[in-house]
């Protein structure tokens, strides 16, 4: 499993099933309960961020590698990772972040990658699922009950998504205590 210093958890579905749509849904309702989310979404090779005409744009069509723009609001980092290279994995992508100022980072796409991770499944789409082929599955988010041994939540209920997201958080900080020398303690006070 991969260890962030921050609980992980991804949303995983085929394309067309609703992650981003439950993630707008589901990060009001993370936040107004005091929890502070980052969100790493894996993209498509050519993705825009900037648009034709702001001077990012111009500045990185003009050869920049990297062009970081700040404000007093936020900060935004376009870095070229060029065709030679390969696509960068999550551990990368979550060392990008600011570990220290978040509760949980949830992670859309990177099905593949060694985290916890909610399925989604709309049974309107008639496709399987991807849980018996993929590992780190701990439920299944669908619109229409399975035969899986998962708990199962309610797609179309994010307040109860973000409750299930809520536990899951509490026991891994339960779980990360119960192996982790408080590094505020002093030396003498900690376990070997």
């Amino acid at each position: 499993m991969i260890s962030a210093g921050v609980p992980l958890l991804g949303l995983c579905a085929p394309s067309g099933t609703g992650k981003t749509t439950l993630l707008r849904h589901l990060l009001p309702l993370l936040k107004k309960s005091g929890l502070r989310v980052a969100v790493i979404k894996r993209a498509h090779p050519g993705f825009q961020i900037d648009l034709p005409g702001k001077d990012s744009y111009e500045l990185r069509a003009a050869g920049a590698e990297q062009i970081l723009v700040a404000s007093c609001r936020r900060v935004a980092l376009v870095r070229e990772i060029g065709r030679e290279r390969t696509e960068p994995g999550l551990v990368e992508m979550v060392g990008c972040l600011d570990t220290r100022t978040l509760d949980l980072v949830l992670v859309e796409g990177y099905k593949q990658e060694a985290i916890p991770k909610i399925e989604l499944h709309r049974h309107a789409l008639g496709l399987p699922l991807l849980h018996p082929h993929i590992s780190h599955v701990i439920a299944v988010a669908t619109d229409r009950p399975l035969r899986v041994a998962l708990p199962q939540l309610d797609l179309n209920n994010p307040p109860r998504i973000a409750d299930f997201i809520r536990s899951y958080i509490d026991d891994t900080r339960d779980s990360r205590h119960a192996d982790t020398p408080d590094p505020h303690r002093p030396l003498l006070c900690r376990r070997p």
